[in-house]
């Protein structure tokens, strides 16, 4: 079965859905990664309180890609309500595979940028980050 799941990350590490750049953004975000260098920008067009196109660019391992593609599969045309409730586990939840705590914070980078896009939007406040 890990296996199955491997491929599927593979398969959206070479083939991300979603991946390029938006010509009007309502709001965009860069984030890195500055323990292994990936970096995401995320771009998302609202209309009407729902989220109607989403983009992302970047470079970095299949992790912290194939995260990015399948959460902005997740969120395209759901309403900002819905995908202000998405939670750090849903992220997990879609990749399929237990991730150690070394590759945490790739696995993690896409949810984050999509954070501070909410917080741009006004739809959620970035939470207070302990460290």
């Amino acid at each position: 079965m890990d296996d199955l799941y491997r491929d599927y990350i593979l398969e959206h590490y070479r083939r991300p859905h979603n991946f390029g750049v938006l010509e009007t953004p309502t709001a965009t975000y860069e984030g890195s990664n500055p323990l292994c260098g990936d970096r995401i920008t995320m771009q998302l067009d609202v209309e009407d309180g729902v989220v109607r196109e989403v983009g992302f660019t970047g470079r970095g391992c299949a992790i912290s890609q194939a995260s990015a593609s399948l959460l902005t599969d997740e969120i395209k045309g759901k309403p900002l309500a819905d995908v202000s409730s998405f939670a750090a586990t849903d992220v997990l939840d879609l990749l399929g595979i237990e991730i150690s705590p070394a590759r945490l914070k790739c696995a993690m980078l896409s949810f984050d940028a999509l954070q501070h896009l909410l917080d741009e939007l006004g739809a959620k406040p970035l939470a207070n980050d302990p460290a």
